[in-house]
């Protein structure tokens, strides 16, 4: 008995050790997925600003969007996109000890209004994403404008 036990949770081990790898290597995919046309950064989200979980992810910059993607999804598909022409950074500041759990204590945060009908949020970067993020915000196509509604 205690031999069909042992073999029972060897095979009950390895099923699981299959499972992690698997989990690990979806995810190691999808985050390549996500990377491979570039302009993507790591960066935290909170909605709605000081009242929120932090959740870390990717954010991609696409031509009139930012697409941010959470980290521990398996979707292709953005969990949240703001326009260009509607993101406005209001404050910057850096993270406060009871943040530097979840974030990089070197990370600066952003709020920024999404539009005017549209709750605040919160974005957590690097000082080099943040950087890359402004001038991004700032170098709009010409006639880009023209799409919007």
């Amino acid at each position: 008995m205690g031999e069909g036990l042992a073999f029972d949770a060897a095979w009950l081990f390895a099923g699981l050790l299959i499972l992690f790898v698997a989990v690990a290597v979806v995810l190691a995919a999808r985050r390549y997925w996500l990377e491979r046309g570039g302009g993507t950064v790591e960066c935290g989200l909170r909605r709605p600003p000081g009242r929120g979980t932090w959740r870390l992810g990717v954010a991609s910059y696409q031509r009139d969007e930012l697409l941010w993607h959470g980290a521990l999804g398996v979707a292709l598909r953005p969990e949240h996109s703001f326009r260009r022409r509607s993101l406005e950074v209001t404050s910057r500041r850096k993270p406060q000890p009871s943040e530097c759990t979840v974030l990089a204590p070197d990370w600066i945060i952003i709020e920024a209004k999404a539009g005017p009908a549209e709750d605040p949020v919160e974005l957590a970067m690097t000082d080099q994403a943040l950087t890359g993020f402004l001038a991004w915000l700032e170098a709009a196509p010409p006639g880009s404008h023209l799409e919007d509604p």
